[in-house]
């Protein structure tokens, strides 16, 4: 991997284009320091001292990189495109105009990135609104006493310019990541993702040495970097690992010339849905919370909601979140990949599977393997959302724990895509095996 950013540097046009991808990241992270008019900046430092947020909060303030609870202009960070993003992947498949729109190639695939930049603003709108009522009444940093001082001006005129800052600050980020995938090397959006989960690493590292108690600390710290180096491994050797199909192309005569005869094979990847079951499974926990938090209500419903639903070290909470991204592992996989469309495919172009017969065998078969592979990608996507959880009982109070989940999923994810992308444009330069 760092030969190949070493490569990359030596080659002019690559060297440009890591260079913009670089200015682009500190410009996203000068971004993220720069809070929101009308908060007060020393309250919400004071109340970041005393307590901790999870849930979905701690979801949408992992992906802006700290900017959420710390009210910056770039508060929402990507969280409303990436919702907006899977509302449209899911909607393209009850919808028969999206679907159509995403069959037309590349004008399509414009106009639906057009849909998702409007359901992104209207998505900032709702968080921003939210947030900031969060914010004012107080529960944003829940046990804090300086909770009702983060925002001393509750007037409509300040809370509606702090929507649309916050709202503007999302459509910033839209066009910085745009950029990045235009000017730069990677997808702009995954390269920002990738900014505001590492950024996060260092302090929460520090905060576990800080709270550490055997040898000042150091055995916890050096602890966690082994683990980490670890879940890395795991995480890079099951991202990396796919079943191969593989498929015979029949030979066709157009004249006096052959065509097809060639062999290749379909990867099905054994994580297919990536860190999308996560992402599901954290915000849909997190709406049993947000309503008793709502209602404030002391029935019998409430109270057992808030001793199992809102602390993430508890056993019913855990198991609950395992099966829940289990269940939404098939489920992602269920509506991205369609088996059938891809054995009609083959079938239209004269692919088909050594031992397999065209048409519906193929769509069985390749639904059986789909299957069977998105089992233990299901349990792997399970087991590695747990160890913060886990972290959270064996190191008592730190919360924070940086390699597992989401976290460690996205970064190990974009790094390798970013190194291929990186590999790929260096391979396109070197005209060795061509001039051999």
């Amino acid at each position: 991997m760092l030969s190949a950013f070493a490569r990359a540097f030596q080659t002019p046009d690559l060297r440009k284009k890591l260079l913009f991808t670089l200015g682009i990241m500190v410009l996203f992270r000068l971004g993220a320091h720069i809070p929101v008019p009308g908060v007060s900046f020393t309250a919400v430092n004071a109340c970041l001292d005393q307590t901790k947020t999870s849930g979905l909060f701690g979801l949408v303030n992992l992906f802006s990189g700290n900017a959420l609870l710390q009210l910056t202009i770039f508060a929402l960070g990507i969280m409303p495109y990436i919702t907006a993003s899977i509302i449209l992947q899911l909607l393209t498949v009850v919808i028969p105009r999206l679907e159509a729109l995403k069959k037309e190639g590349q004008a399509g695939t414009a106009k639906i990135t057009q849909y998702t930049r409007y359901l992104t603003i209207a998505l900032a709108v709702l968080q921003g609104t939210g947030i900031v009522a969060t914010a004012s009444s107080g529960a944003l940093f829940s046990g804090c006493t300086f909770a009702n001082e983060i925002v001393p001006d509750t007037s409509v005129f300040r809370i509606a310019v702090m929507v649309i800052t916050m709202t503007a600050g999302t459509s910033v980020i839209m066009w910085l990541g745009e950029l990045i995938t235009d000017r730069g090397i990677g997808n702009g959006m995954s390269i920002l993702i990738f900014t505001s989960i590492a950024a996060g690493f260092p302090g929460s590292m520090w905060a576990i040495k800080k709270s550490g108690t055997i040898g000042g600390g150091w055995v916890e710290f050096f602890s966690v970097i082994a683990v980490g180096v670890i879940v890395v491994m795991l995480v890079i050797f099951v991202e990396q690992a796919q079943r191969r199909i593989p498929v015979q192309y029949a030979k066709r005569m157009i004249g006096r010339r052959a065509f097809g005869g060639t062999s290749t094979y379909i990867p099905l990847k054994v994580n297919q849905a990536g860190v999308i079951p996560v992402i599901f499974a954290s915000s849909l926990l997190y709406i049993p919370a947000l309503l008793v938090q709502l209602t404030s209500s002391q029935a019998g419903w409430a109270t057992w909601i808030r001793t199992n639903f809102v602390k993430g070290d508890h056993p019913i909470y855990m198991a609950t979140y395992f099966l829940l991204i289990v269940f939404f592992a098939f489920f992602y996989v269920a509506i991205s990949f369609n088996p059938e469309e891809v054995a009609d495919n083959m079938k239209k172009y004269g692919g088909f599977i050594p031992g397999i017969r065209a048409g519906r065998p193929t769509a069985e078969y390749l639904n059986y393997v789909l299957t069977r592979i998105t089992w233990p990608g299901s349990l792997y996507l399970g087991l590695i959302a747990l160890i913060p959880m886990i972290a959270l009982v064996a190191f008592g109070q730190q919360t924070n724990f940086p390699f597992g989940g989401t976290s460690v999923l996205i970064v190990v994810g974009v790094g390798l895509e970013t190194v291929k992308q990186i590999e790929s444009q260096l391979q396109q330069r070197n005209y060795e095996g061509f001039l051999r």
